[in-house]
């Protein structure tokens, strides 16, 4: 079953002069891992924004477990959960009280609601932590609550941007072993990140988009199998997206 389908999805911000997505199709199945990658500037946070919802495609159409972005917009955001780069979290407030907040927004509440935040505080190894401030936590646990905030609700379908990023290797183990878990319970993930060696390992299958196109998808050791001179996910990147630097304000 597919659970996303993407047709000649397009955004243009107002004064720029290029697509930052351009006509783009994509279908993603049901429980797959799938990986979106690219150099910086290439696509990969205005395709999620426009599948969450945060920000409105310029052309074409996209649907979600059947549901059409135009006509479902609440229908779409209670299936769907999201791991933004930034840390989606209060500072002056505790774990808890975060959790707390973030599950009632999405109609939550009562034992209920203090019971999964329990349980998963507890299995992110966070639960002692619960009554401190998100201020004093370090990255990857601000990392990991901001992950249990965006599957208090059990979502069907997760956007993650960048979700292992300034995190030390516990952490990131941690994340990835939970998001595999999640996975095999049904939850079709999309993913982005620079950790080729990490998407290589975690997605079932990837598309590298550049300039707002997809310019290749498949299976991870099918790409790298396809092409002679590449040892891993990240040499195939490279010889589809170059060696130049990316840096851009």
């Amino acid at each position: 079953m597919e659970m996303i389908q993407i047709q000649k999805l397009s955004k243009k911000y107002k004064g720029a002069e290029d697509f930052s997505v351009s006509n783009l199709d994509l279908k993603i199945e049901d429980d797959e891992i799938f990986g979106v990658l690219g150099p910086n500037g290439a696509g990969k946070t205005t395709l999620i924004s426009m599948l969450c919802s945060l920000i409105k495609p310029t052309s074409g159409s996209f649907s979600i477990n059947g549901l059409n972005y135009s006509n479902n917009k609440n229908e779409l955001k209670q299936l769907i959960g999201i791991v933004p780069q930034e840390y989606a979290l209060y500072p002056s407030l505790t774990a808890y009280q975060n959790l707390f907040y973030f599950g009632s927004m999405y109609g939550l509440k009562g034992k209920a609601l203090k019971e999964r935040i329990l349980h998963y505080l507890e299995k992110f190894g966070l639960l002692e932590f619960s009554d401190k401030k998100i201020k004093m936590f370090s990255g990857g646990m601000k990392r990991r609550i901001n992950l249990i905030a965006s599957i208090l609700h059990q979502p069907k379908i997760l956007f993650l941007d960048e979700p292992t990023v300034g995190v030390d290797v516990q952490s990131k183990n941690v994340i990835i072993e939970h998001l595999q878990e999640l996975n095999q319970q049904g939850t079709t993930i999309v993913y982005t990140s620079h950790h080729l060696n990490e998407a290589e390992h975690f997605c079932t299958r990837v598309a590298i988009i550049d300039h707002g196109k997809i310019i290749i998808k498949g299976n991870p050791n099918e790409l790298v199998a396809q092409n002679s001179t590449a040892h891993n996910l990240e040499d195939v990147f490279i010889a589809l997206t170059g060696k130049g630097l990316r840096d851009h304000v």
